[in-house]
């Protein structure tokens, strides 16, 4: 299986009280940015069989950048119990427990490692934790370079990256679907 995430921005309310997606800091130069819902999405394909792509996207996602002087952190919430796709009989599989475990595990989160806030233009190396099916990993995705002037803003700040679905508790179906999967997002702030 291959999926790739287009995880961009959404909501303004946080739907799982226990992620925190505002300032910690009391810095007088923290702020918070927050997704913006209106032009971000948050999307997946996963490829059957090696050659049969299925697509769906996510109900929604909240979280934003965490902005502290010249550095930065992302906190992301995915609705996965959100997922809506073509077929009805592929929607309830990524839901089940054989996939995303929507009854167990509604949201998907990811929380990067503080960064350089130059590094949303330049590009470069974003280490985080991503919880997914109740399961936190280490992960690292790649900032790409952006090519506007105000990176998330004018332009979607695209990161990639990809994890194996087997450390995350999903190990059916190995001979029909890949255990490594591609993830790329896409961000914009509001």
């Amino acid at each position: 299986i291959w999926m790739y995430l287009l995880i961009c921005a959404c909501l303004a309310a946080n739907p799982d009280p226990a992620v925190s997606v505002e300032p910690a800091s009391d810095q007088p130069d923290s702020r918070f940015l927050r997704f913006d819902s209106v032009r971000s999405t948050a999307t997946f394909r996963v490829k059957v069989l090696m050659m049969f792509p299925v697509e769906g996207q996510f109900g929604s996602a909240s979280g934003g950048v965490h902005v502290e002087a010249e550095q930065a952190r992302v906190e992301a919430a995915i609705d996965a119990n959100g997922v809506s796709m073509n077929r009805e009989t592929n929607e309830k599989w990524v839901k089940s427990a054989e996939f995303f475990d929507v009854d167990r595990h509604p949201q998907i989160f990811f929380e990067s490692a503080p960064f350089p806030l130059a590094m949303l233009g330049a590009g470069g190396p974003l280490p985080g934790t991503l919880r997914l099916r109740g399961v936190s990993r280490p992960v690292e995705f790649t900032l790409k370079a952006s090519q506007c002037e105000q990176p998330a803003i004018d332009c979607s700040v695209v990161a990639q990256g990809s994890i194996r679905r087997s450390e995350f508790g999903m190990s059916s179906r190995r001979a029909a679907l890949s255990d490594k999967h591609p993830i790329m997002t896409n961000i914009k702030l509001s």
